[in-house]
């Protein structure tokens, strides 16, 4: 970062800008590199990435055509024109972008300029999915656990969020629960994923799966954000080369009829679906009503942390492993 490019200039998703706080909404503090979310002041300068934003839950988003005044949309550090959001919310946080970040010839800084450098690594021998109905439903949360069941069977277990909003929390998180190695479409080079086509994303967890298995992990779990309906993710869903790299998949619900039905659309899409878990977890009620209605196998966290569980999702066909592989 060694200039500041102003005048009349159209930014791009994944473009640094340097930007004021005007006025607090919704998001009142900021992720920093650390974890530590600071809190906002009016007036206080921050550093974003334009990107674009579909959370039901929180914003829709667009970048918008030029510098004028627009939002922060997501703690993470996302800049761009909410155009709708979700009632419980007061509303974005508005900014007043100062300029796009530079290098010393003026050239704006894209996210895309850290993409991680492409290796011809085989992926991982075993890779498990993790889709959902929606935000919250409790994606992170199952693929996480899953993790913690593969990884106390003794072999190395990457983890990757392959779709959603730039944040650190779920790579944390998945590093809380014994992942080897965590990483997320911002290695990839993007900011978010909403409105990026098929391919893009399908090229990006190549990559980031070859980059897992250059790491040593023999195992990976992918979180796909978002519910079904959601663009990019149905994309994936129904994708044949998607679902060539997997062993298996995990579906999460808040819900029951939501569980049932996500469930048997994977299914129908061809996915080898190996468990349901989620939010709907939480209520015996719900768990009933779900195992009435498939034969899919319903997993409480304490099920997932199970090596003996895990186990059973690699089918024998990997070789024992010394702790660490």
């Amino acid at each position: 970062m060694k200039t500041l490019c102003k005048g009349p200039l159209t930014p791009k998703a994944g473009d640094l800008v340097l930007a004021r706080v005007k006025t607090l909404g919704s998001h009142k503090r900021i992720e920093l590199p650390t974890g530590r979310k600071a809190m906002l002041f009016p007036g206080d300068e921050i550093v974003l990435a334009y990107g674009n934003r579909y959370a039901p839950d929180q914003y829709e988003a667009y970048v918008p055509d030029d510098l004028s005044p627009c939002h922060m949309v997501a703690a993470g550090g996302i800049a761009g024109e909410a155009v709708s959001w979700h009632e419980r919310l007061v509303g974005p946080t508005n900014i007043e972008p100062i300029g796009l970040l530079g290098d010393a010839e003026e050239r704006v800084i894209n996210l895309s300029v850290y993409a991680l450098p492409k290796t011809n690594a085989p992926i991982p021998a075993h890779v498990f999915a993790v889709f959902g109905t929606s935000m919250n439903a409790g994606k992170t949360t199952t693929a996480a656990a899953v993790v913690k069941g593969l990884s106390r069977l003794g072999y190395s277990v990457g983890a990757a969020k392959i779709t959603g909003t730039g944040a650190g929390g779920d790579l944390w998180l998945m590093r809380d629960y014994g992942a080897a190695s965590a990483l997320d479409f911002t290695d990839t080079g993007l900011p978010t994923t909403f409105g990026v086509d098929n391919d893009v994303l399908i090229r990006g967890t190549r990559g980031l799966l070859s980059t897992l298995g250059a790491q040593g992990c023999s195992v990976a779990v992918l979180e796909v954000a978002d519910g079904l309906y959601q663009r990019e993710t149905a994309a994936l869903a129904q994708s044949s080369e998607f679902q060539s790299f997997l062993t298996g998949t995990f579906f999460a619900a808040g819900d029951a009829m939501g569980a049932v039905l996500g469930a048997q659309s994977l299914l129908d899409m061809g996915h080898n679906v190996l468990g349901i878990s989620g939010a709907m977890t939480c209520s015996p009620l719900a768990m009933r009503e779900v195992t009435r209605t498939v034969n899919t196998p319903v997993y409480l966290l304490s099920d997932l942390f199970n090596p003996d569980t895990a186990r059973c999702w690699l089918q024998d066909s990997l070789p024992p492993l010394a702790a660490g592989q």
